[in-house]
């Protein structure tokens, strides 16, 4: 059967998808992707594969793609990230008998991806890029889709989008934001680049970006043109989300915990499920959030989830007829509903003017320590707190450690040159020298194989001499015989 393209493909193959469940890594796991669905999604992505691990490890496979094959879970397409079109194609050769169609990620903004090269971090090398497609388009049984992020500028993004179709691309999905929006500066999608690229394109094409309620799927598709929608953060606070509705959150809760019953996946994918979900509940509720955050099994998560219901709905029974929402929520807090991601925060410049944080991104946050309180420090060092009560994170109390002569490591106490133990190995095997204190003996061992070899040397040449003494003795004793 040839491989369909295009809008052939989008029609046949993905069913004429409108709703779709963005790559979320540790995220769009079988069991979310199927609650999604039962919600109204009609395509799903895999979270985000590395094609060279894929390639190397079998388990990774399995875990990751092989063993999640499921009937109820189609449409699919796996997305990978890669640098190295052979690699590339090689990933997509073992995945494609389990998927309908192959994403090459080139949307990833965060510094993993820069450290590892792909991504967003790809988006300026083109050549790269259409050699990537093309050899994959070309030897591969399932289609190639793509999902990008937008350059400031719309023509070079426009651009960009007619590279990508012309090596081979089937499907392009369309983040209306550069790489440099993400976390607090994260800001608003831009569907005129959208717009733009749909119009420019000849293959379907998703939008991604400024989706929060089903309204805002209805509108985008209207303002953009585009075929479909993938949200992402949207459905992590609120699965049904392309139902129109804002369902309780114990209601999806509880019934992605039943799928996680019957499609077991990781304890950390399922824990970050229920914090997204039970969000706005926890900023109220501090201890549960602890406790969440503790518990070490389903069963204890759930338990978490029920204690957690059980007070809504005691605050529900005992809410006042037309009283707004506390903490400026559109709903009640045990509503699913979006999580509004705070914008920049104001900071005073030295000239007292106020300035976002957009504008100041190199003022580093002051050193979050209080003596004998937890209260002001960060919720990673409070878990190392809680972990080790003794740990102390005060830079003041904390031991002096003197540098290295050579690399400003700290040095070895016991060191006999004052250096680290790197810098140290290289000055003992350069100078035939010992040192006790980081145990290396380059001297001693080099002294005791020059023994050692004498010792050798002076065997053999006693044993040349013990042999040419018994050869003289038999000489001697064959001539008496004689």
């Amino acid at each position: 059967m040839p491989k369909l393209q295009g809008f052939e493909f989008w029609k046949t193959t993905l069913k004429g998808a409108r709703y779709i469940v963005a790559p979320m890594v540790d995220q769009s796991e079988l069991a979310w992707r199927l609650l999604s669905r039962r919600h109204g999604a009609q395509l799903c992505y895999t979270p985000m594969l590395h094609a060279q691990v894929f390639v190397r490890d079998a388990n990774y496979r399995r875990e990751n793609l092989y063993n999640e094959a499921c009937p109820e879970d189609r449409p699919l397409i796996a997305q990978f990230c890669a640098n190295d079109p052979e690699v590339f194609v090689q990933a997509a050769l073992l995945a494609q008998d389990y998927c309908d169609a192959i994403d090459l990620n080139l949307g990833c903004p965060q510094m993993i991806a820069k450290r590892g090269h792909y991504g967003a971090f790809l988006q300026e090398e083109w050549d790269l890029l259409h050699k990537m497609i093309s050899m994959a388009n070309e030897k591969i049984s399932v289609p190639i889709t793509c999902k990008i992020r937008v350059f400031p500028e719309i023509d070079k993004t426009v651009k960009y989008a007619k590279m990508l179709e012309e090596a081979g691309c089937q499907l392009l999905t369309v983040h209306g934001r550069t790489k440099e929006q993400k976390g607090a500066l994260t800001g608003v999608a831009s569907w005129e680049h959208i717009k733009a690229v749909r119009k420019a394109v000849g293959i379907p094409m998703f939008a991604n970006g400024n989706i929060q309620y089903l309204s805002d799927v209805h509108q985008c598709i209207e303002e953009t043109g585009v075929e479909g929608v993938m949200i992402a953060e949207g459905n992590l606070h609120n699965p049904a989300l392309f139902e129109g509705r804002s369902p309780p959150v114990w209601e999806i809760a509880e019934e992605y915990l039943e799928v996680v019953h019957q499609h077991p996946c990781s304890l950390s994918y399922v824990r970050a499920h229920l914090f997204k979900l039970w969000h706005h509940t926890l900023q109220i509720h501090q201890e549960l959030r602890e406790e969440l955050a503790k518990v070490k099994t389903i069963a204890g998560m759930a338990q978490v989830s029920q204690e957690l219901k059980k007070r809504c709905q005691e605050e529900l029974a005992n809410q006042v007829e037309g009283e707004k929402p506390a903490g400026g929520l559109l709903f009640p807090h045990w509503i699913c509903q979006p999580y509004v991601r705070p914008g920049p925060k104001d900071v005073q410049c030295e000239n007292g003017k106020s300035t976002a944080l957009a504008k100041s991104v190199c003022v580093k946050r002051a050193l979050e320590v209080t003596e004998g309180s937890s209260e002001f420090l960060s919720k990673n060092k409070q878990k190392k707190k809680a972990r080790n009560p003794n740990k102390n994170f005060n830079l003041e109390q904390k031991p002096k450690y003197i540098k290295c002569e050579q690399c400003g490591n700290p040095k070895g106490n016991k060191c006999v040159f004052s250096l680290c133990r790197g810098c140290c190995k290289k000055k003992s095997y350069k100078e035939m020298a010992d040192c006790p204190g980081h145990g290396l003996l380059f001297k001693t061992k080099y002294e005791k194989s020059l023994k050692w070899n004498s010792g050798l040397a002076e065997g053999q040449v006693n044993g040349e001499r013990r042999e040419d003494t018994a050869t003289e003795r038999d000489r001697s004793e064959g001539d008496l015989v004689a």
